[in-house]
């Protein structure tokens, strides 16, 4: 079976994961690298490529076309809305869910001089760093993870944040400090890999012995609940949904205006049990909350900027 994914070193091994886990079930495959709309647009940030999915789109298309058999996504890039003919057939056990922050002298969030310069792409990451540091400056950084170690190294940055995640599957031990999810709520699906396949087919009833059934309704929660406030991949929304026990869910989920001045936020325990129901209610909740209101303004604030 043909495994489509991004050339990227943390996408790579991402597929060899993925590989190693079919091989262990007998099953052979081979690898095609696909290049993406966000791989090519690597000059700007993530807001201003058009459309939603961009490291998604391309995979699924050629998918659709028979070219692959199985698509391997971070599935935080993943939209909500999916083709109708594709399935996610497995979500594998997580990785950390977590940000970190690596700096150049190995100083903590908290011991950054005033006005450091730190680096992110992401809306979310920088809205909750200015909500905790005011003072701090932040900057885009764009180019996967090799490109973004070697921008701090060269001094463009006093500090990056990046995902724990792509550190444990590139087995980086890098001198980072993990950032709390109380204070920096991860994107929904952060630190998951998703696959996904044409439904109904042989690659989907193989892939699917790898799927890990509390990751999935982690994930799941997490995406129904931000749904409502319509946020896409690039307003400063996170959520993040684990279990603490075999029937109760915690869910914690934020809405932030781009400065970090305003939030609305959801902090809940639900039952296991009919999870679904219980987190659209915590989505309805946030949007009366004002999530919705906080996206719409970051959205129009964004497009004045493109």
């Amino acid at each position: 079976m043909i495994i489509g994914t991004r050339g990227s070193d943390l996408a790579l091994a991402q597929a060899t994961t993925i590989e190693r886990m079919l091989a262990e079930r007998g099953v052979k495959t081979s690898r095609k690298i696909i290049k993406t709309t966000g791989d090519t647009f690597t000059d700007r940030p993530l807001h201003e490529v058009a459309g939603v999915g961009a490291f998604v789109r391309e995979l699924d298309d050629r998918m659709l076309e028979g070219d692959v058999d199985i698509a391997v996504h971070s599935m935080k890039d993943m939209p909500t809305v999916r083709p109708e003919r594709l399935s996610t057939s497995a979500v594998i056990k997580r990785d950390s869910p977590c940000d970190v922050l690596l700096t150049i002298d190995g100083s903590k969030l908290e011991e950054l001089p005033e006005n450091a310069i730190i680096g992110t792409t992401s809306m979310r990451r920088r809205a909750q760093l200015l909500r905790y540091r005011p003072d701090l400056e932040v900057h885009d950084l764009r180019g996967n993870i090799n490109t973004r170690i070697r921008k701090l190294e060269e001094g463009q940055y006093d500090g990056i944040l990046l995902a724990e995640a792509g550190l444990q599957r590139m087995n980086w031990d890098l001198d980072v400090q993990r950032l709390d999810p109380k204070h920096f709520c991860p994107s929904a699906n952060q630190g998951t890999i998703a696959v996904v396949t044409l439904a109904g087919s042989e690659a989907e009833k193989v892939t699917s012995a790898l799927d890990d059934r509390r990751t999935r309704i982690e994930t799941a929660v997490e995406r129904i609940v931000v749904t409502p406030v319509e946020g896409g991949c690039t307003a400063p929304v996170g959520s993040f949904t684990h279990f603490i026990n075999d029937s109760e869910l915690h869910v914690l989920a934020e809405v932030l205006s781009l400065d970090g001045t305003e939030q609305v936020r959801i902090d809940e325990v639900i039952p296991a049990e009919n999870y679904e129901e219980h987190a659209r209610k915590l989505g309805m909740e946030l949007v009366e909350l004002g999530g919705k209101e906080l996206v719409q303004r970051a959205v129009c604030q964004l497009g004045k900027r493109v």
